[in-house]
């Protein structure tokens, strides 16, 4: 379930996958692979030409699973094909569309303390341990909540300014 986008172009079909489960974070070690992941398949194949996963483990049933927006923008002095994904998590994610390379993630709100960042080489979201879910702590105060920072909304871009316009809870 989610939102879709496609690339002529490149031939790829961009989705999202959902959470893993169970919800109970302590049940399931690991990453949990492949869920929450933004995915690049090859329209005639089915065959993943990427998978970029955004939340390893996630333990707020994020579900990340919004709108692809897909753009031509100069990266290093190269216009380049984007996709942009802003993330229940509270990250606005950028990726090369035509390899899954992690362009950008930032957090679309200061208030979002789930990770502290992400950390551009490896992809992976920091995460802060007082904001955990796990049996043993008593987490207060979670941002973003179980319903996400943003949620099956509509985005939209404007190519003359690009700015990316999209609700956020």
């Amino acid at each position: 379930w989610g939102w879709y986008a496609y690339d002529p172009k490149l031939n790829l079909f961009y989705y999202g996958s959902g959470n893993p489960a169970p919800w109970n974070e302590t049940m399931r070690p690991g990453d949990n692979k492949w869920t929450m992941t933004i995915w690049g398949r090859d329209l005639d194949t089915g065959m993943a030409k990427w998978g970029y996963q955004k939340t390893p483990h996630d333990e707020w049933d994020f579900a990340g699973v919004n709108q692809m927006v897909l753009t031509d923008q100069p990266v290093n002095g190269k216009m380049t094909p984007l996709l942009s994904h802003i993330d229940r998590n509270g990250i606005l994610y950028t990726l090369n569309r035509e390899n899954g390379n992690l362009i950008v993630a930032e957090k679309v709100d200061p208030a979002v303390n789930v990770f502290k960042k992400v950390d551009l080489k490896s992809g992976t979201p920091v995460r802060d341990p007082e904001f955990a879910t796990r049996m043993d702590h008593k987490g207060t105060n979670i941002c973003p909540s179980a319903m996400g920072f943003h949620n099956q909304g509509v985005d939209s871009y404007d190519p003359e300014s690009r700015t990316l316009y999209a609700g956020l809870n």
